[in-house]
Formats: C-alpha cells, structure tokens, sequence
C-alpha cells in the first residue's frame, strides 16, 4: 500500500512551509503529496511546488496529485493540458482526481454553466474526454455535457497521466470501475471501503476490466493533540461542512454518504440542535464519537499510527489528510511524523 499525505488551505501554510513539510514528507518515507482543489490557488502548481522541494531528498520526486478538483473549473482540455504538463514534468509521478464538486444543485451549475442535468453524465463525459486527451487520441465526442470535434493534445509523446474519480455513491463507483484509473473515496470507514470496492468492480467487469487494475486511494483525516478536547473539536469541525447538509433539504452527496455509513439517526439529533439556532460549540460536542472515530483519527500522537493503519484496510492509496488542532506548521509536522510510514510498526 502507497502512503500518502494530504495538505490543504485550512492549514494555513505559506508556500515556504509547504516546501518545508513537504521535503519531510520525503524524508520520513512518504510516497505522494496530494492536495484538493476550490476556487483558490491553483493546485497543479501547488502540487509541482511539493514536488520540487522533494527532489532533493530522493532521487525523482515524490509522487504528487490533486484530490480532487472540481469538473467545473476546466474544461476538459484545460484539465488535459495541466495534467499533462505536471505528468511530462514529473516523469509520471502525477495523478489528476477529478470530481462532481457541487454538480446536483442547480445553481452550482447555472454559476458554472454545466450542461445537462445528469452528474453521472458530466463525470462520464470528462472521464472520456480527458483519458482520450492524455492517451493522444483525436476525441470527437457528443455527451449531454460535452461536445468536442476532432480535439487533440499536443504533447508527444502523450503523457497518459492517470485520472482518478472521486466516488461516494454506487453508480459513481461503477462509473470509476467502468472509466477511471482509479477512484478517491472520502470520509469512509473500512466496511465502507470494502463496499465500494464491490461497486467499483461491478464497474469494472461490465466494461471488461481487470477490478485490480483500478487503484482505490482515500483521504484519512488525522488530527494529533495530547489535549483530546481540542484535538476532537478541530477533527469534528472538518468532518461538519460534509456531513451535515442544509437544514430541510433530502440528503446529497455527503450526508446520503453518512446515512449510508449507518448514521442517520445520529445527524438528525444533531440537526435538531442547528434548527434552535444552538451555538457551534454545542453542536460540535454533540457529534457522536462512534461517527468520528470511523472515518477518521484525533487525539495523541502515539495512538494515530495505529488508527491509520486500521482505516486503511482495504486501499490501494491512504493518504494521511492533516487536520491541524492549532495555527502554525508544528501541528502539521505533527501529525506527518505520528502517522510516518513504518510508526505502527515501530511502537
């Protein structure tokens, strides 16, 4: 299994910092550096900073990606020719994650002017349009999305960097099974990993494919404190903005993620604390442990070894997603070196 770990804005490091963290990351024997993608800095460059500051630790690079960006920042050419770029650059040592962002709501997709309605049809379009690309193919493609005519990428020779989907539901793990290189799960526990690793090879086999062909990779969110309090409260506001949702609105994407997981009576006790206007610390504290302690680590720093490793179980790819419990760059080089391959072992 390939090791990861994940930075993000919400740590609040400068670029210094970022190269900093990251020729550690090399040092203490991680493998990649990833990094999510919003409407802030570009994160194909972000990811050829990290990957620069590695190289001289070891020899080529670490292996770098973007998990995930959003589909409707690029178009599927701007994807292709970042991509390929940071694949040419790096000598392959890159992975492209692509995923839905906000797709389902309407107005993320009128702010964004996506065609169509259907979101497995948008993913399924720039699966096919950005693989072709990266591949060298002349793509002629007609997709409720996607419209391309005799488009081709002109890097020689093609850079085929591989393009990862981000997946929580069923037929979106089909999808990746059937199209992508691999897919990112997000918030899941093992049993749910296990779960979408069926789908995906559902997906796989329709289309002909070797299931063990397409690498499963997942963020595990790890936050280290010897104050457990403060440590959960960070962890647990990172884990809010996915699983909770809208008040009064059917549960999307995260949230139907969450209540597949078994924790749907959970987060409506929890809503009705948000629907009385209850202060945010009062919500965070009624987050129940048993969800936290599923899809992540908080705590001190001699228990999350062990905890990554168990969340891992079942991937191909486990990248360790830093959740800081203060400012500054020390809590973040505290969680790369409590969970630095090897730590479990070692205690």
């Amino acid at each position: 299994m390939e090791i990861g770990i994940g930075l993000d804005p919400t740590l609040g490091l400068s670029y210094e910092e970022q190269a900093q963290v990251s020729a550690e990351a090399a040092r203490a024997g991680y493998q990649s550096i990833w990094t999510p993608e919003n409407i802030a800095e570009d994160s194909f460059l972000t990811c050829a900073l990290r990957w620069q500051a590695t190289r001289d630790v070891i020899p080529g690079g670490l292996g770098t990606g973007i998990g995930v960006s959003p589909v409707g920042l690029r178009t599927p050419m701007g994807f292709a020719m970042s991509a390929g770029t940071m694949g040419k650059m790096t000598g392959g040592r890159f992975v492209l994650g692509i995923g839905t962002g906000a797709a389902y709501n309407p107005q993320y997709r009128r702010t964004w002017n996506i065609r169509g309605s259907s979101t497995l049809g948008l993913m399924r379009d720039y699966l096919t349009t950005i693989r072709a690309l990266l591949a060298g193919e002349t793509v002629t493609h007609e997709g409720p999305s996607i419209s391309l005519r005799g488009a081709r990428l002109a890097i020689n020779p093609p850079p085929r960097t591989p393009v990862y989907l981000a997946a929580l539901g069923p037929e979106m793990c089909r999808l990746g099974g059937e199209l992508a290189d691999g897919i990112s799960l997000n918030w899941c526990s093992a049993e749910q990993v296990a779960w979408s690793r069926e789908r995906v090879a559902e997906g796989a086999e329709r289309a002909g494919r070797d299931p063990k062909s397409i690498v499963v990779a997942e963020y595990i969110r790890v936050c280290v404190d010897e104050d457990v309090d403060v440590a959960r409260r960070s962890f647990t506001r990172s884990v809010m903005s996915y699983a909770l949702g809208p008040l009064g609105v059917p549960a999307q994407s995260y949230r139907a993620h969450f209540e597949r997981m078994g924790f749907a009576a959970e987060l409506a006790h929890v809503d009705t604390l948000r629907a009385r206007n209850a202060p945010e610390n009062e919500v965070v504290d009624a987050f129940p442990e048993a969800l936290l302690k599923n899809v992540g680590y908080y705590g001190p720093a001699s228990g999350a070894a062990s905890a990554f490793q168990r969340l891992s179980e079942g991937l191909d790819t486990s990248i360790v997603r830093v959740v800081a419990a203060r400012p500054g760059v020390e809590a973040t080089m505290s969680v790369l070196k409590a969970c630095a391959p090897g730590a479990a072992s070692a205690k």
